[in-house]
């Protein structure tokens, strides 16, 4: 059975799954799902069309489902989507989506979400991701698996962090962060292979010298992009990161750190 305490107020349609823990003086809406094993420690409210996975710890103060900060949205009924296993830490705010998506906030499993952090409407987040406290996601961010967003970050609305990309504190990220690598600056450009997260994730060395040679080819051969791609393709291996990497660039609509 669920544990809800005496002050909380959970709506009676509302489905809350088994062994459930529902602190003192939470607040869950009508059309809340909450899966097994899920602890709401206390403080929170949780609104709008919104589904929450398993085994998920939220801290003190956090807010999910609440209209986006957009002013075409009219409350129509879009939603937020959360999977298993997340640390949700004190004061996040996570957004249900606008009108201009496809209706859904959506965040993935085994993600550590620190203190203030905001995710905007329609971002969508991977597996596994970091995002230090108070990083801030703008509308239709997409964060691929294993990145980690340190604190006091800003990511621009509709760009994209790519796999085990890293972003350093205090940078504002305007253009597209390729996978592998780490970005920083108030103006974010690329410094260099996340080597270090890579090793820490079990790459092994020979994929990582291959990444590091395309890296060199792509961004600091001072060749067009188009000519980079191409030169990365006849010359590297076809691994599947060098693969990941390429069509993430190819995909790219506001630009890529360089």
């Amino acid at each position: 059975m669920s544990q809800i305490h005496k002050t909380a107020i959970v709506s009676s349609k509302a489905e809350i799954d088994e062994d459930v823990v529902i602190g003192p003086y939470c607040i869950i809406g009508d059309n809340v799902r909450i899966g097994k094993g899920t602890r709401l420690i206390n403080h929170v409210q949780i609104e709008g069309i919104t589904e929450i996975g398993e085994n998920c710890t939220i801290f003190p103060f956090t807010s999910i489902g609440f209209p986006p900060q957009d002013i075409k949205y009219k409350g129509q009924p879009t939603g937020v989507k959360i999977g298993s296993n997340n640390t949700i830490r004190e004061y996040v705010t996570i957004h249900r989506a606008s009108v201009s998506g496809d209706g859904w906030t959506v965040i993935g499993d085994n993600n550590f979400i620190m203190a203030y952090v905001h995710i905007a409407h329609d971002c969508k987040i991977g597996n596994s991701v970091i995002m230090a406290n108070l990083a801030t996601l703008a509308g239709h961010v997409q964060v691929e698996d294993f990145a980690f967003i340190g604190g006091l970050v800003a990511v621009h609305q509709f760009t994209r962090i790519g796999a085990h990309a890293m972003i350093g504190g205090f940078s504002g990220v305007g253009q597209d962060v390729p996978p592998f690598t780490m970005a920083s600056g108030p103006r974010a450009k690329l410094y260099g292979l996340n080597s270090v997260g890579l090793k820490r994730r079990g790459f092994s060395d020979e994929t990582i010298n291959i990444l590091k040679k395309a890296y060199k080819i792509l961004f600091r051969d001072k060749l067009q992009l188009k000519e980079a791609i191409e030169k990365v393709k006849k010359e590297l291996p076809q691994i599947p990161e060098i693969i990941h990497l390429i069509e993430f660039i190819e995909a790219n609509k506001r630009g890529i750190c360089r």
